[in-house]
């Protein structure tokens, strides 16, 4: 078997590890549990946690153990990492709710059966319970502040006020990686890159009582040619549940992609062989149109199946090249078919206010039936709904079938 840290690297996953001399002997001789987190913050993961979650199956792949853990407890903390502000405080029914949701997606990337089963758990089960002076005595006695305060995750907040509560998710994160190690045997912390300072803490939290197999590796982030997180739209995130991104949109997103980002996608959101991979680095014009075509496909079939991949490659081969079915498009029922074109823009969530509506009609980046509309005061009518799909279109790559 193939060892997993050729694969992640050949890949061009890794961005950071502890102790890089040792870590390809690791996952040489035995079957490493692993770990990654995710803070349950809202009901579905999105593209932020879509790296994480391939590294974890092919780790799993290749016979290591994923534990995925849910932040139950952090998330009643938040993470200051990358964060300006602090983060909302949540309710534990809230919690409790949206982890619910993300573990039926984790099991899209991993099994939870066989020899090297994948686990959930949840950090509210032992954090909640913890008693702060003995807390603070075993495992508070192991920082200081002068190492925190230089970590990344905490100098951005410094201008705006840094809380000792936030203070706290490091010393929580890092005692998770303990706990996980003490229980489950777990050696390995695994996380995006901006986790970097808080697995650093538990690798050293581990050593510290003297245990020297802990160890931690961050990933490359996602990130457009301007350095920009890729997985944001003009909604907001690029959600993995069909709900809050639906499969047509999520397919759109990945084929719209830029002509750079095409061989870093393929090889971080995909299982494609490397070798038909490579070949995507040199093509240009019509040939990188129909690699994104087929990366867009895969990622969909991965989050949502391989039927919902067919329905939204159809859909957008009937807008863009006019064969295949419409009928999978994002759809919108408008509450009124006579109302403003500017209140049916708002009702397809292509804009939130009607100046902004009216500053896209202006613009000439909006159509009804292939038609520009120009008049801001235009009001939709019988004859706009005689075709047999009728579209209202922003720009070139945002299509919506109206119907009433």
């Amino acid at each position: 078997m193939q060892n997993v840290f050729d694969i992640l690297q050949e890949r061009n996953y890794i961005e950071q590890m502890t102790h890089p001399e040792q870590m390809r002997d690791l996952f040489e001789k035995e079957s490493v549990p692993f770990y990654i987190g995710i803070d349950p913050t809202a009901d579905s993961l999105h593209v932020g946690h879509f790296v994480s979650l391939m590294v974890a199956s092919h780790m799993q792949k290749c016979g290591h153990k994923p534990i995925i853990l849910m932040g139950g407890g952090t998330a009643l903390i938040g993470d200051p990492s990358g964060k300006t502000d602090m983060r909302k405080m949540m309710t534990h029914e809230i919690i409790n709710q949206n982890v619910e949701c993300i573990k039926k997606q984790v099991e899209k990337f991993v099994s939870f059966e066989g020899e090297n089963a994948a686990i959930i758990v949840n950090n509210a089960d032992w954090l909640l319970d913890l008693k702060y002076i003995e807390f603070m005595r075993e495992i508070g006695s192991k920082f200081t502040i002068n190492r925190m305060l230089a970590a990344e995750c905490y100098k951005a907040r410094m201008a705006e006020g840094l809380t000792f509560f936030e203070m706290g998710y490091m010393l929580m994160q890092s005692y998770d990686f303990l706990y996980l190690y003490n229980k489950y045997g777990c050696k390995l912390e695994m996380g995006g890159n901006d986790q970097w300072s808080n697995i650093i803490g538990g690798v050293e939290l581990i050593r510290k009582f003297e245990k020297d197999d802990s160890f931690g590796m961050t990933f490359k982030l996602l990130t457009t040619k301007e350095g920009k997180k890729m997985g944001k739209t003009e909604k907001g995130a690029l959600w993995l549940d069909p709900e809050k991104t639906s499969p047509y949109d999520f397919y759109q997103y990945w084929r719209n992609i830029e002509d750079e980002s095409v061989y870093t996608v393929a090889c971080m959101l995909t299982f494609l062989p490397m070798d038909e991979i490579r070949k995507f680095a040199s093509l240009k014009d019509s040939e990188i149109n129909e690699a994104k075509k087929k990366i867009a496909f895969e990622i969909t079939k991965l989050v949502h199946g391989e039927e919902e991949a067919i329905k939204a490659e159809e859909s957008a081969k009937a807008l863009f090249e006019g064969n295949g079915s419409l009928d999978n498009m994002p759809k919108v029922k408008l509450s009124n078919p006579n109302c403003s074109i500017v209140d049916a823009i708002i009702e397809c969530n292509i804009c939130s206010s009607k100046s902004q509506a009216k500053t896209l009609i202006s613009q000439g980046a909006i159509s009804l039936n292939d038609e520009k509309i120009t008049d801001i005061n235009y009001t939709l009518s019988d004859k706009d709904f005689e075709p047999e799909n009728t579209i209202l279109k922003k720009g070139k790559k945002v299509f919506y079938r109206l119907e009433f």
